[in-house]
């Protein structure tokens, strides 16, 4: 077992884990997904590449950073046949991630950069060497920082649809 993992195991002892409802992008009305989820198959989770996509009990979409993240890669858009997802939709996904300074190494002078190195548009920076943040001009909210966390400290947050 890595550090890493280590580290991880042990902090998600201590850490609730609760189900958040974080919609896959592609959409313009969130109550589509009730109306027309429940007649798909769920193909959208089928065709995801990350596999985070995942079917709720209510039929509809929903991401779990748990694994990765979302590539943007258009294919749960290409293939729902109902119109709750179209690639002419393509927004960031509706969650903003923030980072727990509590329970962030960094924070307490740990040298970890296991959120930065998996971002692939530079939105964590840090500021001196102890102290990262999420700049949200720049965070497409693919949740790839959230997974490799040893201590998830990396919060997730549902923006309201408006």
């Amino acid at each position: 077992m890595k550090r890493r993992e280590l580290f991880g195991s042990l902090a998600s002892a201590f850490t609730p884990k609760q189900e958040l409802l974080v919609r896959p992008p592609y959409v313009s009305e969130h109550v589509v997904f009730e109306q027309e989820c429940a007649r798909c198959e769920g193909k959208c989770a089928t065709v995801c590449e990350e596999q985070i996509i995942h079917i709720g009990e209510d039929k509809t979409p929903r991401l779990f950073f748990g694994e990765s993240g979302c590539t943007y890669c258009d294919e749960c858009a290409k293939v729902c046949e109902y119109g709750v997802l179209h690639i002419s939709n393509k927004v960031p996904i509706a969650a903003t991630f923030e980072i727990d300074v509590v329970a962030c190494m960094s924070w307490h002078h740990v040298m970890c950069f296991s959120c930065k190195d998996p971002c692939l548009d530079d939105a964590i920076i840090f500021n001196g060497v102890f102290r990262p943040e999420i700049d949200t001009s720049k965070c497409t909210s693919c949740g790839f920082c959230v997974r490799v966390c040893p201590t998830n400290a990396i919060r997730v947050e549902v923006k309201q649809y408006g």
